[in-house]
């Protein structure tokens, strides 16, 4: 019965990854506010907020971060949501994180060095204001 369940749960943390992905906020919303930890991480330790900010889901990452997810959190390969959001050039998911008080220079790469590595000035100029 037990492998069963565990099954159940892999399917069921599955869909949640696939919520993030789709940005099917509301739906993920509810079941973090029923219970799902928000801080959920694959087999890859990709978060809800990272996989959310990697598919350019602005406001699934707000509505991760209200609900505590923590932006510091790295993948198993270093990169942050922050550094995810950069390279997607997800201007409202960079704005949220930022706002929420992500580093960009946390991660490796940090989101800075991504944003130089792919050349993308208009999100260095989000994460670096005054440069």
């Amino acid at each position: 019965m037990s492998e069963e369940l565990d099954a159940e749960t892999l399917e069921f943390a599955h869909r949640m990854f696939d919520l993030a992905r789709d940005g099917a906020t509301a739906e993920l919303a509810g079941y973090v506010d029923a219970g799902l930890p928000v801080n959920l991480t694959n087999d890859k330790g990709d978060s809800l907020l990272i996989l959310a900010a990697y598919h350019a889901r602005p406001e699934t990452v707000a509505a991760l971060l209200d609900r505590g997810a923590d932006f510091s959190r790295t993948n198993d390969r270093g990169q942050t949501a922050l550094a995810a959001a950069v390279f997607r050039s997800s201007t409202d998911a960079v704005r949220a994180l930022l706002a929420a008080g992500a580093d960009p220079d946390d991660g490796s790469p940090s989101a800075v060095e991504t944003a130089q590595f792919f050349d993308l000035p208009e999100m260095l100029a989000l994460l670096r204001p005054a440069a």
